[in-house]
């Protein structure tokens, strides 16, 4: 009888501690739209549990950043100012751009300065990010919270009956976690999986959706930790995107695997519930195969967690009345993708995942046994080329894979067509790596060539590229650098200047490829890529002194330097 009324009192403070549950409403970040986004990195606080409140970082905000509206075709400028009191960089994951716009471990944006890339979007409507990408700083940046989403519009999109009114039927969901020390501040060294986990930056997060079909896109933000998503209620929902944009079809699921890096936009049908009714997504984590980032048993230490190996919530939705010209079905077909296949490949590359073996010799992680190395080039490309990679996975751990630059279609795993996943179906950047399998996967590197900045290929883990995971490659064009001709002449006015300097090139048929301004100490305050000189520099922001302009011409790569004077 004792026994009997311990257990029962023990079920019932159980139920007592999930009804007390305390929920926060998930936040969504405010939106930037247009096609110049001003953007500053900052050190901020936050208040993210009770006690102390935790230094962290973010882009506008105190942490993460806001969410960029780009509508395909644009020409969009960034003006990213480094107020940290690191140098960082700014990687645009996901997009199709020039490799010195890229924000690769090539792009340092020190302290105090202001970094002004820019490119055509040709990009495809689609949900992408933006983070940090110094090398052996990465997940310390990231874990700060410094990053944000990109949401590319485009016609095709535009005509479809889906979801997209922003924070209400149209959710952007960043999942990530953290571990704290005992005075709240994120633990960011020899730790791979956070004990706590943020959605959107927030702790036990919940949302009202309208009782309709609703959009959410999902982007994996850990270091390691990889999801498996589902609803509590194990209802099908619909992938209509994975990402690089949208699928040709929705594929229903009940369940789909989300990897660090990778995004995944699912459509759910709330319609059929009661208003008021309550629904989880969930992460499916226990007893999955062996190698699933975060399926390891311990709970602490550098590869444990209080998340490892279970079933959790990640976002609580409490069904609301229906909003007016709700969308009630989910359309047949999407858009009309045409991908390369293997036999478009006229080039075929292998990669082996190596080191990361425990013991005394242990080596790191790497790619061909090559750990990172910046002024190594990888691999050699060809512009317009079609290529075909397979990597291979030799390690008894799961990793991700990404490519800068390009969106890949994968055509096999395992060498067998039939074993790619539906949910990975479409253009991709980042692809999953099991224990002991390979994954091929075909991109033609199309546009843009570049002799001196390459684009990289990586373990999308933080610690993993920070620990030289990585490699990079070029994308040769028609022409290289000519160490033959002379470096080019300018000359700058109006000279004093007050708000906008103009550049007269010596030889019209020379071009600018990198202007840099420093201040007198040799400190960078403004650096310009490939900058449009006809419309002029705005110096406006610089305070009244003697400045030097450092000019690389786009032919020789050789450095010309002139003096202004700001009024």
């Amino acid at each position: 009888m004792r026994k009997i009324s311990f257990t029962l009192v023990f079920a019932l403070g159980l139920i007592g501690m999930a009804n007390a549950q305390t929920y926060q409403n998930l936040w969504i970040p405010d939106t930037l739209s247009g096609t110049t986004f001003n953007l500053t990195i900052k050190d901020t606080i936050k208040q993210l549990r009770t006690g102390n409140q935790t230094i962290t970082g973010g882009i506008n905000n105190n942490f993460w950043g806001p969410t960029l509206f780009i509508n395909k075709g644009d020409v969009v400028h960034m003006n990213v100012r480094n107020n940290l009191n690191d140098s960082t960089t700014i990687h645009w994951h996901g997009m199709h751009l020039p490799a010195v716009m890229d924000g690769g471990p090539h792009q340092v944006i020190p302290p105090g300065t202001l970094w002004q890339p820019y490119w055509e979007m040709k990009n495809q409507a689609g949900t992408y990010w933006y983070h940090p990408h110094l090398h052996e700083m990465s997940t310390e940046h990231m874990n700060k919270g410094i990053g944000g989403f990109m949401i590319v519009r485009d016609a095709e999109e535009a005509a479809l009956a889906i979801p997209r009114t922003y924070g209400v039927d149209d959710i952007p969901l960043m999942l990530t976690s953290r571990r704290y020390n005992a005075n709240n501040q994120f633990v960011s060294t020899n730790v791979a999986y956070g004990d706590y986990l943020l959605s959107n930056g927030t702790s036990n997060a919940q949302i009202s959706l309208p009782k309709q079909f609703v959009r959410l896109r999902i982007l994996n933000a850990e270091i390691e930790r990889g999801y498996d998503l589902g609803f509590s209620d194990n209802r099908t929902f619909y992938i209509i995107a994975n990402d690089g944009g949208l699928l040709n079809a929705p594929v229903s699921a009940t369940r789909v695997k989300l990897m660090v890096g990778e995004r995944v936009e699912i459509l759910v049908n709330l319609g059929n519930d009661a208003v008021g009714a309550v629904l989880d997504l969930k992460a499916y984590n226990s007893g999955q195969a062996f190698g699933f980032p975060g399926g390891e048993p311990g709970k602490s230490g550098e590869f444990g967690s209080l998340l490892n190996n279970i079933d959790f919530p990640v976002l609580r939705i409490n069904v609301a009345a229906t909003n007016a010209n709700a969308i009630t079905s989910v359309p047949t077909t999407l858009v009309n993708n045409t991908y390369w296949t293997a036999a478009d490949a006229a080039v075929s590359r292998t990669l082996t995942v190596t080191g990361g073996v425990p013991g005394p010799n242990s080596t790191p992680f790497a790619f061909d046994n090559k750990i990172f190395d910046l002024s190594y080039i990888n691999k050699t490309l060809n512009l317009n080329a079609i290529e075909k990679w397979t990597i291979t996975n030799s390690n008894v751990f799961g990793h991700t894979f990404h490519i800068h630059d390009v969106e890949f279609k994968i055509v096999a795993r395992n060498g067998s067509a039939t074993a790619v996943g539906t949910h990975e179906s479409g253009w991709k950047d980042v692809l999953y790596l099991p224990r002991s399998e390979s994954a091929t996967f075909v991109a033609r590197f199309d546009d843009y060539a570049d002799p001196i900045h390459p684009f990289m290929y990586h373990c999308h883990f933080s610690n993993h590229e920070d620990g030289g995971m990585m490699g990079q490659f070029v994308v040769n064009g028609t022409t290289g650098i000519n160490n033959n001709k002379e470096k080019i002449s300018f000359t700058i006015f109006p000279n004093p200047v007050k708000e906008k300097l103009f550049l007269s090139l010596a030889d019209t048929k020379n071009s600018v490829y990198y202007i840099t301004i420093f201040n007198l100490s040799g400190r960078a305050l403004m650096m310009l890529p490939q900058p449009e000189i006809q419309k002029g520099i705005d110096i406006s922001l610089l305070a009244k002194g003697t400045y030097l302009l450092q000019l690389m011409d786009k032919e020789t790569k050789s450095i010309s330097i002139q003096k202004f004077i700001k009024e």
